[in-house]
């Protein structure tokens, strides 16, 4: 499952946030970065507020140990 970290500039005094969902997608349009799920758009960004968005995977299984 996909997720996504939206972190603001520090000086804008806006809380970070983490959005995930089973089909999660990103796309940029129009000066916009849009998180749409099966549903629609849940979240748009305009480009020029400065926020960094970052993928957060989850971490894989480790395999069995043997032994």
């Amino acid at each position: 499952m996909p997720a996504y970290a939206v972190i603001h500039p520090r000086e804008q005094h806006r809380d970070d946030l983490l959005v995930d969902g089973d089909d999660l997608t990103l796309t940029f349009t129009a000066g916009w970065a849009v998180l749409s799920d099966s549903n629609g758009p849940c979240l748009a960004i305009p480009c020029g507020q400065g926020a960094h968005i970052q993928r957060v995977d989850e971490p894989e299984e480790p395999a069995p140990q043997e032994g």
